[in-house]
Protein backbone atom coordinates (compact mmCIF):
# COMPACT_ATOMS: atom_id res chain seq x y z
CA UNK A 1 0.00 0.00 0.00
CA UNK A 2 1.70 3.20 -0.95
CA UNK A 3 1.70 6.22 0.85
CA UNK A 4 -0.37 9.19 0.92
CA UNK A 5 1.46 12.54 -0.20
CA UNK A 6 0.90 14.67 3.13
CA UNK A 7 3.03 17.88 2.15
CA UNK A 8 2.73 20.27 -0.49
CA UNK A 9 5.68 22.87 -0.72
CA UNK A 10 4.72 25.67 -3.31
CA UNK A 11 7.94 27.80 -3.70
CA UNK A 12 6.85 31.25 -5.23
CA UNK A 13 3.85 33.31 -5.43
CA UNK A 14 2.95 35.20 -8.66
CA UNK A 15 0.01 34.43 -10.47
CA UNK A 16 1.15 30.53 -11.23
CA UNK A 17 1.96 29.85 -7.39
CA UNK A 18 -1.78 31.60 -6.57
CA UNK A 19 -3.60 29.17 -9.32
CA UNK A 20 -1.73 26.34 -7.83
CA UNK A 21 -2.45 26.82 -4.57
CA UNK A 22 -6.17 27.75 -5.07
CA UNK A 23 -6.76 24.67 -6.87
CA UNK A 24 -4.80 22.24 -5.12
CA UNK A 25 -6.70 23.36 -1.65
CA UNK A 26 -9.75 23.44 -3.50
CA UNK A 27 -9.32 19.64 -4.37
CA UNK A 28 -7.18 18.25 -2.26
CA UNK A 29 -7.14 20.47 1.34
CA UNK A 30 -9.07 18.06 3.40
CA UNK A 31 -6.76 15.73 2.69
CA UNK A 32 -3.06 17.21 3.27
CA UNK A 33 -1.13 20.53 3.99
CA UNK A 34 -0.02 23.32 1.44
CA UNK A 35 2.78 25.77 2.59
CA UNK A 36 3.24 28.92 -0.28
CA UNK A 37 6.66 30.40 0.46
CA UNK A 38 7.21 33.36 -1.77
CA UNK A 39 9.32 36.80 -1.11
CA UNK A 40 8.20 40.15 -1.65
CA UNK A 41 11.98 41.15 -2.67
CA UNK A 42 11.36 38.69 -5.91
CA UNK A 43 9.77 41.14 -9.05
CA UNK A 44 7.15 38.88 -10.96
CA UNK A 45 6.25 39.19 -14.28
CA UNK A 46 3.34 41.02 -15.57
CA UNK A 47 2.80 39.84 -19.23
CA UNK A 48 -0.31 37.88 -18.45
CA UNK A 49 -2.81 40.07 -18.82
CA UNK A 50 -4.96 38.38 -21.32
CA UNK A 51 -6.11 35.23 -21.13
CA UNK A 52 -7.78 32.58 -23.54
CA UNK A 53 -11.18 30.87 -22.42
CA UNK A 54 -10.28 27.66 -20.95
CA UNK A 55 -9.65 30.18 -17.47
CA UNK A 56 -14.03 30.55 -17.71
CA UNK A 57 -13.24 26.71 -16.36
CA UNK A 58 -10.68 27.48 -14.21
CA UNK A 59 -12.44 29.99 -12.14
CA UNK A 60 -15.85 28.24 -12.23
CA UNK A 61 -13.91 25.48 -10.76
CA UNK A 62 -13.04 27.42 -7.45
CA UNK A 63 -16.54 29.41 -7.20
CA UNK A 64 -15.44 32.35 -8.08
CA UNK A 65 -17.67 34.59 -9.28
CA UNK A 66 -17.36 36.42 -12.72
CA UNK A 67 -18.54 39.53 -11.87
CA UNK A 68 -16.28 39.93 -8.54
CA UNK A 69 -13.30 38.70 -10.15
CA UNK A 70 -13.18 41.37 -12.95
CA UNK A 71 -13.93 43.92 -10.16
CA UNK A 72 -11.23 42.74 -7.92
CA UNK A 73 -9.16 42.50 -11.31
CA UNK A 74 -9.47 45.83 -13.14
CA UNK A 75 -10.86 43.21 -15.60
CA UNK A 76 -12.46 43.29 -19.00
CA UNK A 77 -13.93 40.71 -21.40
CA UNK A 78 -11.66 39.53 -24.56
CA UNK A 79 -13.79 38.26 -27.76
CA UNK A 80 -10.07 37.50 -29.49
CA UNK A 81 -6.92 39.16 -30.24
CA UNK A 82 -6.62 41.59 -33.49
CA UNK A 83 -3.50 41.09 -35.98
CA UNK A 84 -2.12 44.00 -37.88
CA UNK A 85 0.82 44.37 -40.19
CA UNK A 86 1.15 40.84 -40.07
CA UNK A 87 0.83 39.79 -43.54
CA UNK A 88 1.66 43.30 -45.18
CA UNK A 89 1.40 46.55 -44.13
CA UNK A 90 -2.11 47.70 -43.72
CA UNK A 91 -3.77 44.74 -43.66
CA UNK A 92 -5.70 43.16 -40.80
CA UNK A 93 -7.53 40.21 -39.21
CA UNK A 94 -8.72 39.03 -36.09
CA UNK A 95 -8.05 35.45 -34.46
CA UNK A 96 -11.94 35.56 -32.68
CA UNK A 97 -12.69 33.14 -29.78
CA UNK A 98 -15.62 30.93 -30.51
CA UNK A 99 -16.89 28.94 -34.15
CA UNK A 100 -16.95 30.36 -37.49
CA UNK A 101 -19.92 30.23 -39.71
CA UNK A 102 -22.32 27.13 -39.48
CA UNK A 103 -20.46 23.33 -40.46
CA UNK A 104 -22.39 21.47 -42.79
CA UNK A 105 -22.48 17.82 -43.35
CA UNK A 106 -19.33 16.85 -42.75
CA UNK A 107 -17.49 19.69 -43.77
CA UNK A 108 -16.49 22.51 -41.58
CA UNK A 109 -17.52 26.17 -42.84
CA UNK A 110 -13.99 27.75 -44.08
CA UNK A 111 -14.85 24.81 -46.76
CA UNK A 112 -18.05 26.48 -47.77
CA UNK A 113 -16.48 29.66 -47.67
CA UNK A 114 -13.58 28.60 -49.96
CA UNK A 115 -16.09 27.41 -52.06
CA UNK A 116 -17.24 30.58 -52.82
CA UNK A 117 -13.96 33.45 -52.17
CA UNK A 118 -12.09 31.02 -54.27
CA UNK A 119 -14.01 31.64 -57.16
CA UNK A 120 -14.70 35.40 -56.52
CA UNK A 121 -12.65 38.55 -56.94
CA UNK A 122 -12.79 39.37 -53.23
CA UNK A 123 -9.70 39.04 -51.39
CA UNK A 124 -10.22 36.32 -48.99
CA UNK A 125 -8.57 37.34 -46.13
CA UNK A 126 -10.83 40.24 -45.45
CA UNK A 127 -14.08 38.54 -45.29
CA UNK A 128 -14.17 35.92 -42.79
CA UNK A 129 -14.40 37.78 -40.21
CA UNK A 130 -18.20 38.38 -41.34
CA UNK A 131 -19.19 34.65 -40.40
CA UNK A 132 -17.88 35.49 -36.96
CA UNK A 133 -20.30 36.69 -33.72
CA UNK A 134 -17.32 37.48 -31.95
CA UNK A 135 -15.21 39.34 -34.64
CA UNK A 136 -18.25 41.86 -35.37
CA UNK A 137 -19.52 42.23 -31.82
CA UNK A 138 -15.90 43.24 -31.18
CA UNK A 139 -15.23 45.35 -33.95
CA UNK A 140 -18.48 47.31 -32.86
CA UNK A 141 -16.54 47.63 -29.09
CA UNK A 142 -20.15 45.21 -27.79
CA UNK A 143 -20.24 42.16 -25.14
CA UNK A 144 -22.96 40.79 -23.08
CA UNK A 145 -22.90 37.15 -21.92
CA UNK A 146 -24.75 35.05 -24.88
CA UNK A 147 -25.20 31.14 -25.04
CA UNK A 148 -27.14 30.78 -28.04
CA UNK A 149 -28.63 33.37 -30.78
CA UNK A 150 -32.25 32.84 -30.59
CA UNK A 151 -34.33 30.39 -32.54
CA UNK A 152 -31.10 29.68 -34.87
CA UNK A 153 -29.87 26.48 -32.98
CA UNK A 154 -26.38 28.75 -33.43
CA UNK A 155 -23.91 28.97 -30.48
CA UNK A 156 -23.03 32.56 -28.41
CA UNK A 157 -20.26 34.33 -27.35
CA UNK A 158 -17.00 32.34 -26.80
CA UNK A 159 -14.76 35.01 -24.42
CA UNK A 160 -12.05 35.21 -22.04
CA UNK A 161 -10.78 38.17 -20.03
CA UNK A 162 -8.02 40.90 -19.46
CA UNK A 163 -7.52 41.70 -16.04
CA UNK A 164 -3.87 42.71 -13.99
CA UNK A 165 -1.73 39.72 -12.91
CA UNK A 166 -0.88 41.21 -9.92
CA UNK A 167 -4.03 41.66 -8.66
CA UNK A 168 -5.63 38.24 -9.55
CA UNK A 169 -2.50 36.85 -7.44
CA UNK A 170 -3.94 38.55 -5.04
CA UNK A 171 -7.35 37.87 -4.94
CA UNK A 172 -5.87 33.81 -5.12
CA UNK A 173 -3.82 34.63 -2.12
CA UNK A 174 -6.70 35.76 -0.14
CA UNK A 175 -8.80 32.45 -1.55
CA UNK A 176 -6.46 30.28 -0.45
CA UNK A 177 -5.46 31.18 3.05
CA UNK A 178 -9.01 31.41 3.75
CA UNK A 179 -9.25 27.88 2.29
CA UNK A 180 -6.05 26.83 4.56
CA UNK A 181 -2.72 27.51 2.78
CA UNK A 182 -0.12 28.15 4.80
CA UNK A 183 1.67 31.39 3.77
CA UNK A 184 5.49 32.10 4.44
CA UNK A 185 7.42 34.99 3.79
CA UNK A 186 10.83 34.15 2.42
CA UNK A 187 13.28 33.52 0.64
CA UNK A 188 14.63 30.50 -0.10
CA UNK A 189 18.43 30.23 -0.27
CA UNK A 190 19.19 26.28 -0.50
CA UNK A 191 17.60 22.98 -1.55
CA UNK A 192 18.24 19.80 0.13
CA UNK A 193 17.93 16.76 -1.51
CA UNK A 194 18.29 13.41 -0.28
CA UNK A 195 21.46 11.23 -0.07
CA UNK A 196 19.84 7.98 -1.40
CA UNK A 197 17.27 8.99 -4.43
CA UNK A 198 18.28 12.57 -5.04
CA UNK A 199 14.89 13.83 -3.96
CA UNK A 200 14.23 16.87 -2.46
CA UNK A 201 13.40 16.46 1.25
CA UNK A 202 12.93 20.34 2.06
CA UNK A 203 14.13 24.44 1.54
CA UNK A 204 15.67 26.53 3.69
CA UNK A 205 14.67 30.21 4.20
CA UNK A 206 17.78 33.28 4.61
CA UNK A 207 16.19 33.02 8.41
CA UNK A 208 17.25 29.49 8.82
CA UNK A 209 13.67 28.24 8.65
CA UNK A 210 13.63 24.54 7.34
CA UNK A 211 10.48 23.55 5.31
CA UNK A 212 9.93 19.83 4.54
CA UNK A 213 7.35 18.28 1.86
CA UNK A 214 6.99 15.61 0.15
CA UNK A 215 6.03 17.05 -3.30
CA UNK A 216 7.51 20.53 -4.07
CA UNK A 217 5.98 22.40 -7.07
CA UNK A 218 8.16 25.19 -8.22
CA UNK A 219 6.51 28.90 -9.39
CA UNK A 220 10.35 30.61 -8.97
CA UNK A 221 9.98 32.17 -12.64
CA UNK A 222 12.72 32.31 -15.19
CA UNK A 223 15.70 30.84 -12.81
CA UNK A 224 14.15 27.57 -11.53
CA UNK A 225 14.91 26.95 -8.41
CA UNK A 226 14.38 23.72 -7.75
CA UNK A 227 13.62 22.14 -10.96
CA UNK A 228 16.68 23.53 -12.43
CA UNK A 229 19.46 24.82 -10.27
CA UNK A 230 18.74 22.00 -7.60
CA UNK A 231 17.53 19.03 -9.93
CA UNK A 232 19.33 20.27 -13.15
CA UNK A 233 16.30 19.34 -15.44
CA UNK A 234 17.85 20.37 -18.59
CA UNK A 235 16.41 23.37 -20.81
CA UNK A 236 14.89 22.64 -24.28
CA UNK A 237 16.06 26.15 -26.24
CA UNK A 238 13.70 26.96 -29.41
CA UNK A 239 15.43 30.94 -30.38
CA UNK A 240 16.50 29.13 -33.62
CA UNK A 241 12.36 28.88 -33.98
CA UNK A 242 11.18 32.14 -31.77
CA UNK A 243 14.05 34.66 -32.16
CA UNK A 244 12.57 36.93 -30.06
CA UNK A 245 14.44 37.17 -26.49
CA UNK A 246 13.52 40.55 -25.11
CA UNK A 247 9.93 42.56 -24.04
CA UNK A 248 9.15 45.75 -22.57
CA UNK A 249 6.39 46.42 -20.66
CA UNK A 250 4.68 49.68 -19.80
CA UNK A 251 1.09 50.83 -18.49
CA UNK A 252 -0.97 53.76 -20.53
CA UNK A 253 -3.91 55.76 -19.53
CA UNK A 254 -7.05 53.97 -20.57
CA UNK A 255 -8.48 55.50 -23.93
CA UNK A 256 -12.44 55.03 -24.19
CA UNK A 257 -14.75 52.76 -25.63
CA UNK A 258 -12.48 50.08 -23.85
CA UNK A 259 -12.46 47.70 -26.68
CA UNK A 260 -13.29 44.07 -25.92
CA UNK A 261 -10.13 42.30 -27.72
CA UNK A 262 -6.54 42.08 -27.66
CA UNK A 263 -4.38 44.20 -30.20
CA UNK A 264 -0.65 43.00 -31.94
CA UNK A 265 0.52 45.18 -33.94
CA UNK A 266 3.72 43.43 -35.92
CA UNK A 267 7.02 46.01 -36.31
CA UNK A 268 10.09 45.45 -37.87
CA UNK A 269 11.65 42.99 -35.51
CA UNK A 270 8.86 42.30 -33.66
CA UNK A 271 5.52 43.02 -32.23
CA UNK A 272 3.49 45.14 -29.81
CA UNK A 273 0.65 44.29 -27.98
CA UNK A 274 -2.02 46.22 -26.26
CA UNK A 275 -4.30 44.97 -23.60
CA UNK A 276 -7.15 47.39 -22.33
CA UNK A 277 -7.93 46.75 -18.60
CA UNK A 278 -10.63 49.38 -16.46
CA UNK A 279 -7.89 51.21 -14.77
CA UNK A 280 -5.39 51.30 -18.06
CA UNK A 281 -3.98 50.15 -21.00
CA UNK A 282 -1.41 47.25 -20.68
CA UNK A 283 1.48 47.73 -23.81
CA UNK A 284 4.70 45.66 -24.74
CA UNK A 285 6.77 44.79 -27.38
CA UNK A 286 8.25 41.72 -27.65
CA UNK A 287 11.57 41.84 -30.00
CA UNK A 288 14.88 39.82 -30.99
CA UNK A 289 18.11 41.17 -29.54
CA UNK A 290 20.01 40.03 -32.69
CA UNK A 291 18.45 42.98 -34.73
CA UNK A 292 16.81 45.87 -32.92
CA UNK A 293 18.70 47.32 -29.15
CA UNK A 294 16.57 48.38 -25.94
CA UNK A 295 16.67 51.87 -27.19
CA UNK A 296 15.22 51.46 -31.15
CA UNK A 297 12.30 48.83 -29.08
CA UNK A 298 11.15 51.48 -27.01
CA UNK A 299 11.07 54.22 -28.97
CA UNK A 300 9.19 51.72 -31.38
CA UNK A 301 7.01 50.73 -28.17
CA UNK A 302 6.29 54.89 -26.88
CA UNK A 303 5.55 55.63 -30.92
CA UNK A 304 2.40 53.15 -30.84
CA UNK A 305 1.01 54.33 -27.48
CA UNK A 306 -2.24 55.66 -28.06
CA UNK A 307 -2.38 56.89 -24.31
CA UNK A 308 -0.23 58.65 -21.60
CA UNK A 309 2.64 56.31 -20.28
CA UNK A 310 1.66 55.73 -16.75
CA UNK A 311 4.79 53.68 -15.89
CA UNK A 312 8.50 53.39 -16.96
CA UNK A 313 9.48 50.69 -19.10
CA UNK A 314 9.85 47.18 -17.38
CA UNK A 315 12.45 45.43 -19.37
CA UNK A 316 11.85 41.16 -19.23
CA UNK A 317 15.08 38.89 -21.08
CA UNK A 318 13.52 35.52 -21.91
CA UNK A 319 14.55 32.38 -23.76
CA UNK A 320 11.65 30.67 -25.60
CA UNK A 321 11.55 26.86 -24.72
CA UNK A 322 10.60 24.12 -21.73
CA UNK A 323 12.26 22.13 -19.20
CA UNK A 324 13.75 19.00 -20.80
CA UNK A 325 11.37 17.40 -17.44
CA UNK A 326 8.38 19.40 -16.36
CA UNK A 327 8.36 16.65 -13.31
CA UNK A 328 11.77 15.76 -12.37
CA UNK A 329 11.86 13.36 -8.69
CA UNK A 330 9.56 14.75 -6.69
CA UNK A 331 9.09 18.05 -8.39
CA UNK A 332 6.59 19.92 -10.59
CA UNK A 333 7.39 23.11 -12.89
CA UNK A 334 4.98 25.83 -12.94
CA UNK A 335 4.73 28.85 -14.98
CA UNK A 336 8.27 30.49 -16.67
CA UNK A 337 10.07 27.68 -14.01
CA UNK A 338 8.51 25.20 -16.67
CA UNK A 339 9.18 26.94 -19.55
CA UNK A 340 8.27 30.01 -21.79
CA UNK A 341 6.08 30.68 -25.20
CA UNK A 342 5.87 34.35 -25.63
CA UNK A 343 2.57 36.16 -25.27
CA UNK A 344 1.59 36.48 -28.69
CA UNK A 345 -1.57 34.37 -28.15
CA UNK A 346 -2.02 34.37 -24.53
CA UNK A 347 -1.08 31.16 -23.49
CA UNK A 348 1.61 31.73 -20.34
CA UNK A 349 -1.31 31.41 -17.94
CA UNK A 350 -3.04 28.24 -19.69
CA UNK A 351 -0.32 26.48 -19.43
CA UNK A 352 -0.37 27.24 -15.63
CA UNK A 353 -3.76 25.55 -15.18
CA UNK A 354 -3.45 22.86 -17.71
CA UNK A 355 -0.42 22.10 -15.98
CA UNK A 356 -2.31 21.94 -12.40
CA UNK A 357 -5.40 19.98 -13.73
CA UNK A 358 -2.76 17.83 -15.24
CA UNK A 359 -1.01 17.41 -11.61
CA UNK A 360 -4.72 16.19 -9.91
CA UNK A 361 -5.80 13.62 -13.01
CA UNK A 362 -1.74 12.10 -12.38
CA UNK A 363 -1.57 13.00 -8.30
CA UNK A 364 1.11 10.83 -7.39
CA UNK A 365 1.57 8.94 -3.68
CA UNK A 366 5.07 9.59 -1.88
CA UNK A 367 6.67 6.48 -3.78
CA UNK A 368 6.44 9.12 -6.78
CA UNK A 369 5.12 6.70 -9.51
CA UNK A 370 7.44 6.87 -12.67
CA UNK A 371 4.29 5.89 -14.66
CA UNK A 372 2.13 9.03 -13.56
CA UNK A 373 5.72 11.09 -13.80
CA UNK A 374 6.24 9.83 -17.59
CA UNK A 375 3.19 10.83 -18.59
CA UNK A 376 2.72 14.42 -16.97
CA UNK A 377 6.12 15.10 -18.91
CA UNK A 378 5.02 13.44 -22.02
CA UNK A 379 1.58 15.11 -22.07
CA UNK A 380 3.30 18.68 -21.24
CA UNK A 381 6.24 17.88 -23.85
CA UNK A 382 3.06 17.63 -26.43
CA UNK A 383 1.05 20.49 -25.08
CA UNK A 384 4.20 23.23 -25.59
CA UNK A 385 5.23 21.53 -28.37
CA UNK A 386 1.44 22.17 -30.25
CA UNK A 387 1.82 25.65 -28.79
CA UNK A 388 5.06 26.26 -30.08
CA UNK A 389 3.94 25.22 -33.82
CA UNK A 390 0.79 27.84 -33.52
CA UNK A 391 3.16 30.94 -32.46
CA UNK A 392 5.72 29.88 -35.05
CA UNK A 393 2.75 29.75 -37.85
CA UNK A 394 2.36 33.43 -37.14
CA UNK A 395 6.01 34.62 -38.01
CA UNK A 396 6.45 32.18 -40.72
CA UNK A 397 3.70 33.61 -42.89
CA UNK A 398 4.52 37.15 -42.16
CA UNK A 399 4.08 38.02 -45.89
CA UNK A 400 6.06 40.88 -48.00
CA UNK A 401 7.92 42.72 -45.08
CA UNK A 402 11.49 43.01 -45.77
CA UNK A 403 13.34 43.63 -42.70
CA UNK A 404 16.08 41.20 -41.84
CA UNK A 405 14.40 39.91 -38.56
CA UNK A 406 10.76 39.06 -41.03
CA UNK A 407 13.22 38.12 -43.53
CA UNK A 408 14.63 35.54 -41.01
CA UNK A 409 11.40 34.30 -39.81
CA UNK A 410 10.32 33.37 -43.35
CA UNK A 411 13.49 31.57 -44.12
CA UNK A 412 14.08 30.02 -41.10
CA UNK A 413 13.69 25.76 -41.28
CA UNK A 414 10.75 24.80 -38.84
CA UNK A 415 9.51 22.08 -37.21
CA UNK A 416 8.39 18.97 -39.48
CA UNK A 417 5.22 19.04 -37.49
CA UNK A 418 4.12 22.25 -39.03
CA UNK A 419 5.18 21.70 -42.19
CA UNK A 420 2.72 18.98 -42.54
CA UNK A 421 0.21 21.04 -41.30
CA UNK A 422 0.74 23.79 -43.78
CA UNK A 423 1.45 21.67 -46.64
CA UNK A 424 -2.11 19.49 -46.09
CA UNK A 425 -3.93 23.46 -45.79
CA UNK A 426 -2.34 24.69 -49.12
CA UNK A 427 -2.98 21.13 -51.02
CA UNK A 428 -6.88 20.55 -49.82
CA UNK A 429 -7.84 23.50 -47.36
CA UNK A 430 -7.88 20.44 -43.99
CA UNK A 431 -6.96 21.33 -41.06
CA UNK A 432 -4.48 18.48 -39.21
CA UNK A 433 -4.85 18.77 -35.72
CA UNK A 434 -4.71 16.54 -32.48
CA UNK A 435 -7.87 15.66 -31.11
CA UNK A 436 -6.98 17.49 -27.59
CA UNK A 437 -4.90 20.35 -29.05
CA UNK A 438 -5.39 23.51 -27.55
CA UNK A 439 -5.80 25.49 -30.92
CA UNK A 440 -8.72 24.69 -32.97
CA UNK A 441 -9.11 24.71 -36.39
CA UNK A 442 -11.09 27.76 -36.61
CA UNK A 443 -8.44 29.18 -35.12
CA UNK A 444 -5.48 27.85 -37.25
CA UNK A 445 -8.05 28.70 -40.64
CA UNK A 446 -8.14 32.13 -38.96
CA UNK A 447 -4.57 33.22 -38.73
CA UNK A 448 -3.66 31.19 -42.54
CA UNK A 449 -6.30 32.79 -44.23
CA UNK A 450 -5.49 35.78 -42.43
CA UNK A 451 -2.01 36.33 -43.52
CA UNK A 452 -2.55 34.84 -46.72
CA UNK A 453 -1.88 31.23 -47.03
CA UNK A 454 -4.80 30.38 -49.29
CA UNK A 455 -5.38 26.77 -49.98
CA UNK A 456 -5.62 25.66 -53.87
CA UNK A 457 -8.40 23.73 -52.92
CA UNK A 458 -11.29 22.97 -50.93
CA UNK A 459 -13.39 19.97 -50.35
CA UNK A 460 -15.71 18.20 -52.42
CA UNK A 461 -18.66 17.70 -50.08
CA UNK A 462 -19.40 21.60 -50.45
CA UNK A 463 -20.56 20.93 -53.88
CA UNK A 464 -24.25 19.50 -52.72
CA UNK A 465 -25.49 22.76 -52.47
CA UNK A 466 -24.97 24.78 -55.76
CA UNK A 467 -23.45 28.47 -56.39
CA UNK A 468 -26.76 30.24 -55.57
CA UNK A 469 -27.33 28.09 -52.65
CA UNK A 470 -24.20 28.48 -51.24
CA UNK A 471 -24.13 32.17 -51.44
CA UNK A 472 -27.35 32.50 -49.66
CA UNK A 473 -26.04 30.32 -47.03
CA UNK A 474 -23.12 32.36 -46.46
CA UNK A 475 -25.51 35.92 -46.85
CA UNK A 476 -27.87 34.75 -44.35
CA UNK A 477 -24.99 33.31 -42.27
CA UNK A 478 -23.85 37.21 -41.73
CA UNK A 479 -27.21 38.61 -41.55
CA UNK A 480 -27.82 36.70 -38.31
CA UNK A 481 -24.04 37.61 -36.64
CA UNK A 482 -24.13 40.82 -38.01
CA UNK A 483 -27.87 41.53 -36.28
CA UNK A 484 -27.12 39.77 -33.26
CA UNK A 485 -23.92 41.69 -32.93
CA UNK A 486 -25.95 45.17 -33.33
CA UNK A 487 -28.47 44.68 -30.46
CA UNK A 488 -25.58 43.93 -27.55
CA UNK A 489 -25.00 46.35 -25.38
CA UNK A 490 -21.46 48.21 -25.88
CA UNK A 491 -18.78 46.54 -23.68
CA UNK A 492 -18.58 49.67 -21.58
CA UNK A 493 -21.74 49.72 -20.50
CA UNK A 494 -21.87 46.07 -19.48
CA UNK A 495 -18.81 46.96 -17.28
CA UNK A 496 -20.10 49.43 -15.57
CA UNK A 497 -23.78 47.46 -14.62
CA UNK A 498 -21.93 44.62 -13.15
CA UNK A 499 -17.97 44.79 -12.96
CA UNK A 500 -17.28 48.38 -11.60
CA UNK A 501 -16.07 50.29 -14.07
CA UNK A 502 -16.43 53.93 -13.28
Amino acid sequence: MHSPIKKIVIVGGGTAGWMAAAMLVRFLGKQLTITQIESDKIGTVGVGEASIPPLKMFNQALGIDEHEFLKATNGTYKLGIEFDNWAQEGDSYMHAFGPLGKDLALSPFHHYYLNHYLKSEHQISKQLGKYSLNYLSAKKNNFQPLDAIAGTGLPGLTYAYHFDASLYAKYLKSYSKQAGVDSIEGLVIRTNLNSSNGAIDSVTLVSGQTIEGDLFIDCSGFKGLLIEQALNSGYEDWRHWLPCDSALAVASEVKKPISPYTRSTANEAGWQWRIPLQSRTGNGIVYSSQFINDEQAEKLLFKQLDGKPLTLPQKINFVTGRRKHQWLKNCISLGLASGFVEPLESTSLHLVQSGIIRLLKLFPSQEMEQANIDQYNQQSKQEFEQIRDFIILHYRLSGQKQTPFWQYCREMAIPNSLQQKLDLFKASGVVSRYQDELFTENAWVQVMLGQRFTPNTYSALTEHINTTQNIQFLNDLHKIFDTTSSKLMSHDSYLTQYCGLK
